[in-house]
Parts: C-alpha cells; structure tokens; sequence
C-alpha cells in the first residue's frame, strides 16, 4: 500500500457574496475532488486548534505528524532546507526579500518582485569585518525572496526581524528576544549585515540599469523569521516509510526535508497562479515506484488569495482538480488524501483559523455519505473533526505502519 498527500495552499475559504453565498471551492468545477470524497472517508480539520490561524511552516509541519509547539524553531531553517542548504546545529537561517528602499523609507517589498537569482553569484562571498568567525551563505531562492545562513559560534535564533512587514517605514533593527549573549551577538551581526548587504545592492548595475527603466531598484535586503531546524524524528524512524515531495515552495520543502523526505522538482511547476499542476501528479505517479509516501504541494491557491483574485482561486483549484483526476486514473493500491494548509479569506487576503476540508480516498476507507468535496460537505464526513497531526497517524495506519499501544 502506498499513500499520496495533495495539500492545496491557503484552498479552503469562507463563503463570498460574490460567489453567492459559496466558497471558491464550491463554486469551481471539480468532479474529481467530488470523486475522492463521494468514494472515501471525509470530515474537517484544524491544522492547529480551532480559531488559530496558522502559518504555512507550521501548517505542513502539523501534516507531516509533527506538533509545531513542540518543535518549531522558526521558519528561516525551513526556507534554508528546502533550498537545499543543510543544516548544522547551532546555525541560523532566515528569510528575507529583495526590496526597494527610498530616503530610509521601504516602498516596495519585493521590488518589483524581481528574480533574485541574477543576483546569485554577487552574493557569494560576503564576509563581515567585525565577525570574520561568522560563515554567511546569501542564497536567492524562489522570486524576489532569499535565504541568509549564519555559521559560528555563540548564535541564537531568538532575534528580531529586521523586515517591518509593510511599506512606507524603515527598515527595523534586530534585537535580542531572550536578552542572552547570544542573541545579543546575533542581533548585531544581522544589523551590520543588513548595512553591508545595502550599499553591496546599491552599487550592483542591475539596479542603475532598473532606475533608468522606471523601475524598483533592488537595492535593499530585509530580514525575517530567524530559525534552527525543528527537532523531529525523520518519518522512516517513526513509521519505517520511505517518502518524496514533489513542491517549489521552499518552505514546504524545508518542512518535508526536515520530515526526511527526499525533494523532487516537477516540468512547468512555478509555484504561483500559471503552475503546471498535472505534472507534479506525472511525478508523483513515477515516484510511486521508489517511494511508500508522495506529498504534493500546490502554491497558487494562496497566492491568488492574498491578490484577492476569486477567479484566480478557482482557476488553480480546478488546476488542482485535474492533478487529482491524473492520480486517480494512474495509481492502484494508493490512498489518496486531499486537504489544504490553511484556510485563507478572500476578503481579508489573509491566512485565518477556520478548519479546512480533508477527504481520503483508497482501497479500505469506510466511505461516508458525503457526495462531494467541500468545507461544508465535508464537515458531515465519518472523520469527523481532526487535527493537523492526526492526519498522518490516519494515513499510516491505513497502510499498516503504526504500532499497537497496549498489551
């Protein structure tokens, strides 16, 4: 027996009064996410608790098994690991944007949204005078977006964002969060980075080049979300299975690289609105062969969210639809599983704490009366009312690979 997770990002919403009074869900064609739920088990679930929104390092934590207040230490290590960086304890992570800065003042956070990796080779040697012990690895990752690695001694990740998380202020500075010298240390490498890696963006020609053509210049870096790798068990210990992830997003690869699932890219996946779902389900399928576990993860749902683009949403999630029915026609002795990360609302373009639907679709599901997938529908399902962590116990059960408690 095999297992397969689709995770729609930000999929589920609140009903729109544009859409009449329906979700995104309930109104985008999807006979084959009505298939897995007329022909499985359904119910709702709360990635973290009920009412609690959570973000997408944690989401996909929890629906790895894992109980993000437990482990979680901050999502840079995430974005680190799922752009293929590894991870040593005691190092440092964050993410960060390339931005637009004007007389100190932040004007555009993604300047632009610029692709970052032209800038890749420029950031490959950057050194601070007062911290020559300090490794720094500056590395573009997906867009307008990077990662930092601080390597050393006496780090911590208990610091502050530099990123103010909206336009038209400055920059912050970081500070320590538990007042140790660590953190205190910390802080002030990342204040001086921040300075070094300013003027290092100000001079580069690429920037000169994109004020004469009337546009954002990325002449700034803005830090966020300092993070250590969470401390949890690779999957093959716990359940003794052997999984994949198929994603572009680096913090969903991170999540499942810490999980210990080998990470696979898909032809034509972009990680936004005009991705090619289908062929994250042509690798999935392939992967099958190898591999007792595949997660997929599809971005474009939240994204189109945050834009408040109600047609967008739709369009993806029949994008996701139509993966599902890929997998559906290739796999055999396969239990599918479809959910999403988070609930995210169209009208606040926002991550809220609504739970989100989840169906499960295989050979020895008890089927229920829900006849088609959606948040309402679902609620009525046999699971009923889970948690973000107890979807992957219900997997790996179906497959035979938990424990028994008890005598």
């Amino acid at each position: 027996m095999k297992a397969v997770i689709v995770v729609g990002d930000g999929m589920a919403d609140r009903p729109l009064r544009k859409l009449g009074g329906r979700t995104p869900l309930e109104a985008a064609e999807t006979p084959n996410l009505d298939e897995i739920a007329r022909s499985g088990v359904c119910g709702i679930m709360d990635i973290l608790s009920p009412g609690r929104p959570p973000g997408s390092d944690v989401a996909n934590l929890a629906l790895l098994g894992y109980d993000p207040y437990k482990c979680y230490r901050g999502r840079g290590a995430l974005e680190a690991l799922g752009a293929g960086i590894e991870m040593g304890e005691g190092d440092v992570a964050l993410r960060g944007n390339f931005a637009t800065i004007r007389d100190g003042v932040i004007v555009d956070r993604r300047a632009g949204r610029i692709d970052g990796t032209i800038f890749k080779e420029y950031l490959s040697d950057v050194k601070l005078d007062a911290y020559q012990d300090v490794e720094i690895l500056v590395r573009p990752t997906l867009g307008h977006r990077l990662v930092v690695v601080l390597r050393g001694e006496r780090l911590s990740w208990r610091v502050s964002d530099i990123d103010p998380h909206k336009t038209g202020v400055p920059p912050l500075k970081a500070e320590a969060l538990d007042g140790s010298p660590e953190a205190e240390r910390t802080a002030d490498i990342l204040n001086k980075l921040y300075e070094l890696l300013r003027e290092k963006m100000e001079r580069h020609p690429i920037n000169r080049e994109r004020r004469e053509r009337g546009l954002p210049p990325a002449n700034a870096i803005i830090l966020r979300g300092a993070g250590a790798p969470p401390r949890v068990k690779p999957l093959r210990e716990i359940y003794g299975v052997k999984g994949a992830c198929v994603a572009v997003t680096p913090t969903v690869r991170g999540a499942c690289a810490a999980a210990g699932l080998d990470l696979y890219d898909a032809p034509g996946a972009t990680g936004g609105v005009d991705t090619d779902a289908v062929s994250k389900a042509r690798v999935a399928v392939k992967l099958l062969s190898d591999y007792d576990l595949v997660y997929i993860h599809v971005k474009g749902t939240d994204n189109a969210t945050h834009d408040g683009d109600v047609e967008a949403k739709m369009m993806v999630i029949e994008k996701i639809d139509d993966l599902v029915g890929y997998l559906l026609n290739h796999v055999e002795e396969t239990y599918i599983a479809v959910t999403a990360d988070h609930t995210s609302s169209i009208r606040v373009r926002e991550h809220v704490g609504d739970p989100v639907p989840i169906a499960i679709w295989g050979p020895e599901v008890r089927m229920d009366d829900v006849d088609a997938y959606s948040e309402r529908l679902c609620a009525r399902g046999g699971l009923g009312r889970i948690r973000g962590v107890d979807l992957m116990p219900i997997l790996m059960n179906l497959l035979d690979r938990v424990e028994r408690f008890g005598a």
